[in-house]
């Protein structure tokens, strides 16, 4: 009898695992592969959030500069925010395609990004200008800031995008907006006297 007990006890460690370590290695890996997907969806929805608020950001700045075109009083910022609208109206449509080769349609942004992209608060600063007269130095300061911050969304786009046609797009954005942003930002409207 000892002898069928020493045999049976050695055949059964020579199956290996049980089934309950059988049971936490399948649910282990189902975990990893859960946790790897969900890293990689957050991933790219960050690239995809960063995409539809760039599309957004270019939206409200070419509503802010094609405002503010009447407001203006001096002669080289219309002429300077008129290549701006020019600029913005052009990339606008540029954008579109790139956008579609990463899966993004820019004519049905998340609700969320255009909310916080909106602009109702630099709207509001330029009224406040407006009614002090100072509206052309407040327009180009403010309008700096934003295509500082257009340039600066797009260079984080660049160093994270592997796609070549929104890299060739976003060089080329780059390359024309910077010296419009440096115009606005040198801009000094003369004081008015009160």
């Amino acid at each position: 009898m000892d002898y069928l007990n020493q045999i049976s006890a050695s055949t059964a460690k020579k199956h290996g695992l049980s089934m309950f370590q059988y049971i936490i290695i399948g649910v282990s890996a189902v975990l990893l592969v859960v946790i790897v997907w969900a890293v990689f969806a957050v991933i790219m929805s960050g690239r995809v959030n960063s995409y539809q608020q760039l599309a957004a950001r270019l939206a409200t700045t070419e509503s802010i500069a094609s405002g503010a075109q009447a407001k203006l009083k001096s002669t080289d910022l219309r002429t300077l925010n008129s290549n701006l609208k020019i600029y913005l109206t052009d990339t606008n449509r540029d954008i579109t395609a790139p956008l579609q080769s990463v899966g993004v349609d820019s004519t049905k942004l998340d609700s969320s990004i255009v909310k916080s992209e909106s602009a109702d608060a630099i709207n509001a600063r330029l009224e406040n200008a407006r009614l002090n007269a100072e509206y052309d130095r407040t327009y180009a300061r403010e309008i700096s800031y934003q295509l500082e911050t257009i340039m600066i969304l797009m260079r984080q786009i660049r160093s994270t995008t592997g796609n070549e046609k929104f890299k060739i797009f976003l060089d080329s954005a780059l390359v024309n907006l910077e010296p419009t942003q440096k115009s606005f930002a040198e801009f000094n409207a003369p004081q008015t006297a009160s």
